[in-house]
């Protein structure tokens, strides 16, 4: 199984990838992946880390585990293959961007144009068996996933970080909120965004006004 990352990404890395822990959580991955069948392609494992280069990253979304139906996961949170239907979640996404930047609904669910443009789209567990949520989670990848998160916080500054849902908002006790920006709320899957507490984040404005106010190029979403 090769680790396909962004060269920028490596000297901050490094030194998880030779620690027991992972060498275990790999060897895992490729007996779930050589006797079951799994998400993303192996291929697509680490692909939020090849899309978005430590040095552009400027906005950090965390999804909990990849999609577990055929032709959804492409190893970006939230993200869905060109052609494929968009899930739940997804579409809660794009309507809220709708009404929060009047941008038109999107055709494809394809999220690596915001990953090209410094969207870290990554979630807690890079892998999961066909069907069967969560089957990956606790096998390392989360320990892995908290320290790319600590590593961002405190190698980088005003990183802008989207915390939906209690899983995501947990992450914030690793992330330094002197040097970044946290912006939580509730999760855009519809059982949370039917409640209320999804649809009129402004999440998207709000990053965007963050970043230019830091001299950063917004996102166009």
């Amino acid at each position: 199984m090769t680790i396909d990352i962004h060269d920028s990404w490596k000297p901050y890395l490094k030194n998880e990838f030779n620690k027991p822990y992972f060498e275990s959580l790999i060897q895992f991955v490729k007996s779930e992946y050589k006797n079951e069948q799994c998400f993303p392609p192996g291929p697509l494992i680490f692909n939020a880390f090849e899309k978005c280069a430590f040095n552009d990253l400027k906005v950090v979304i965390i999804g909990q585990d990849p999609y577990h139906n055929f032709n959804q996961a492409n190893g970006l949170c939230f993200s869905v293959n060109d052609g494929v239907k968009h899930p739940p979640s997804l579409i809660n996404i794009f309507k809220e961007i709708e009404n929060d930047l009047n941008i038109p609904y999107p055709i494809s669910g394809n999220l690596e144009r915001w990953a090209e443009q410094g969207v870290f789209l990554l979630n807690a567990t890079l892998t999961v068996r066909a069907h069967e949520a969560g089957s990956h989670q606790k096998q390392g990848w989360e320990t892995f996933t908290d320290a790319v998160i600590q590593t961002i916080s405190d190698n980088k500054e005003n990183v802008i970080f989207l915390l939906w849902g209690g899983f995501a908002k947990k992450k914030a006790k690793l992330i330094n909120s002197k040097k970044h920006f946290i912006l939580s709320s509730g999760h855009p899957s519809p059982l949370s965004a039917n409640r209320g507490y999804w649809f009129g984040n402004k999440h998207f404005s709000e990053a965007n006004n963050l970043l230019k106010a830091n001299g950063f190029k917004t996102i166009n979403w």
